[in-house]
């Protein structure tokens, strides 16, 4: 049996908690974290816990003072535990208002729905076949207010994501509504050419991913120059190398994008650097 935890309640996979005037479900108003627990510890918890509480923020919920980082994370741990997941596990923390219209919202307290599901024990190695990626294009990302947060407007996402399924990639590039690199349906997107490292910079509307602000302080400190800016279509397709970044895989390279192929020696590099960092 498989157990989530609602506003602090534990139940069974499959148990209803949500009723149909719920401004989460109806609106997609709210929030969340996906992170990555190895031997009962959360890593790089500090960001994802200060992404939240910005996002929090953001969205103008009124956090009462006993929903503390401290709280969350124990409730976290104790349903790993509780699911036999806490040696490696992917833990979802969703945040969404109570029930109301879109102007008269019962209350602004966060409610919160804890998951969590076991990872295999080859999660976070090289992919050494590498990904197969496409770009979708019929829906394209803002730059706003919300474009830095996980929330629960994911819309562009969701068709990049079927999208890709239908193609039978392993994932899908996002663009902005300017017609540039925004990210993929479920990670940051950085370009190797001559020898630096590029990524789309946060005001491009890409997701401020922690696995991707990890890389990038990694990338400096081995002394690799590494520049956040636009990105175009064409930029992409010339690069050297590309990889994807987030904090349930770390780094995976990818092979190709249509009929383009790609290299992945420094990729492979800042790879092994950065898992000497993490374990």
């Amino acid at each position: 049996m498989v157990y989530f935890n609602y506003n602090g309640k534990i139940h069974p996979e499959g148990t209803p908690v949500i009723g149909v005037d719920n401004r989460g479900l109806r609106y997609g108003d709210g929030l969340f974290e996906t992170i990555k627990m190895i031997n009962g510890k959360l890593l790089f918890e500090d960001d994802h816990f200060a992404r939240l509480w910005k996002g929090l923020k953001a969205l103008e919920f009124d956090v009462p003072k006993n929903l503390t980082v401290d709280f969350l994370q124990k409730e976290m741990t104790a349903l790993a535990q509780k699911n036999g997941h806490a040696n490696a596990a992917r833990i979802r923390l969703n945040i969404v208002r109570g029930d109301g219209g879109l102007y008269d919202a019962k209350n602004h307290l966060p409610n919160y729905i804890i998951q969590s599901w076991p990872l295999a024990p080859s999660n976070g190695e090289w992919n050494s076949n590498g990904l197969v990626l496409g770009i979708y294009e019929a829906a394209k990302k803002s730059c706003d207010l919300l474009s830095n947060l996980k929330h629960n407007n994911y819309l562009p996402y969701v068709l990049a994501a079927l999208k890709a399924k239908s193609q039978k990639w392993n994932d899908a590039i996002v663009l902005n509504t300017n017609g540039r690199i925004c990210d993929t349906t479920i990670a940051n997107i950085f370009i190797v050419k001559d020898g630096a490292v590029f990524t789309p910079s946060l005001q491009e509307g890409c997701v401020a991913g922690v696995m991707r602000r990890v890389v990038i302080q990694q990338v400096l400190k081995s002394g690799i120059d590494l520049i956040e800016k636009e990105i175009s279509i064409s930029e992409l397709l010339a690069a050297d190398e590309v990889f994807l970044t987030n904090s349930i895989y770390n780094i995976r390279w990818v092979q190709g994008i249509g009929d383009i192929t790609f290299k992945n020696s420094l990729t492979y590099t800042i790879f092994s650097s950065l898992q000497s960092t993490i374990l």
